[in-house]
């Protein structure tokens, strides 16, 4: 059994169902007694490492063909060359041009090929994320950097199995902090909703002073069986830049906006308004300074 989504595709102006990769074996791991029971196992850090191994080395090049075709990948949009590893092949650039940025100082923009869901931030710093109740402490780690986050938005950009996997600044600005929060593997798709997925996960909290946001928090999320994620060192960067990249696995970009600072295109207040996801690409328009 697999788990779905609706997804609005703005460029495409359709909404269509998502179906989770890998959705039968999450059902068995989260939602039955077996799975419940080896769990910790494939939860752990040596499994998910000896994962990260295999799909690093030459064998693991056998795949990709069956990858591309199960996932319906569109080569044209990348780079022409031999992949040295799965992973080589996950972590794949764009062709010059295919991912343009748009325009504009004030502008805010999509950090990743996405899905993206929008909540407000309460007045209590809780958000609604899969179904799940999270503190804006839990996601970003410490209460003390949240002030200032009271009636702000939250965007969260789901990353699937087939998309590109390399991520980039929302705008212009410089890093403050990066702080890495080493946390337990769990999937970020609906079928781990009943588990604290932000806060056992994998994540890397930067914190950026943007020019037109102001300041902002960036969170990259590991998922099952991942958990690499690579970060430029940066100090100073521009919107649309790219930040780092994912390793193999769905991943997810939570972005904190403070209260005022952000107005989202209308299209898309409209249809997260309806709780369907919106569908993006790296570097589209998401919203403007207000």
């Amino acid at each position: 059994m697999q788990s779905s989504r609706q997804v609005y595709d703005r460029k495409a102006g359709t909404t269509y169902t998502d179906v989770q990769y890998g959705g039968g074996f999450l059902k068995t791991l989260y939602g039955t007694a077996f799975g419940k029971l080896i769990m910790p196992v494939m939860l752990s850090t040596p499994v998910s490492k000896i994962g990260g191994i295999y799909t690093d080395t030459f064998l693991s090049r056998m795949h990709i063909g069956s990858f591309i075709r199960k996932n319906n990948i569109n080569m044209e949009e990348y780079e022409e060359r031999k992949f040295r590893s799965l992973n080589d092949f996950f972590t794949r650039k764009v062709k010059e041009g295919r991912r343009p940025v748009a325009e504009g100082e004030d502008v805010f923009v999509a950090p990743a090929d996405s899905k993206l869901s929008v909540y407000p931030i309460s007045s209590d710093s809780r958000v609604l994320i899969k179904g799940n109740e999270y503190s804006v402490a839990d996601l970003v780690g410490s209460k003390e950097v949240c002030d200032g986050y009271h009636d702000g938005l939250c965007l969260v950009f789901r990353l699937s199995v087939d998309d590109y996997h390399r991520y980039a600044f929302p705008a212009d600005g410089t890093v403050v902090s990066y702080r890495h929060i080493k946390g337990r593997l769990h999937t970020v798709c609906d079928i781990s909703s009943a588990h604290r997925v932000y806060q056992e996960n994998s994540r890397v909290v930067s914190i950026l002073q943007t020019k037109a946001f102001e300041e902002m928090i960036m969170i990259e999320v590991g998922a099952l069986m991942v958990g690499r994620i690579v970060n430029h060192k940066l100090v100073s960067f521009r919107k649309g830049q790219e930040k780092g990249y994912f390793r193999l696995g769905g991943s997810t970009i939570v972005v904190l906006v403070n209260h005022g600072k952000l107005t989202l295109d209308e299209d898309i207040t409209e249809h997260v308004g309806r709780d369907a996801e919106v569908r993006l690409r790296y570097g589209e328009r998401v919203g403007r300074a207000t």
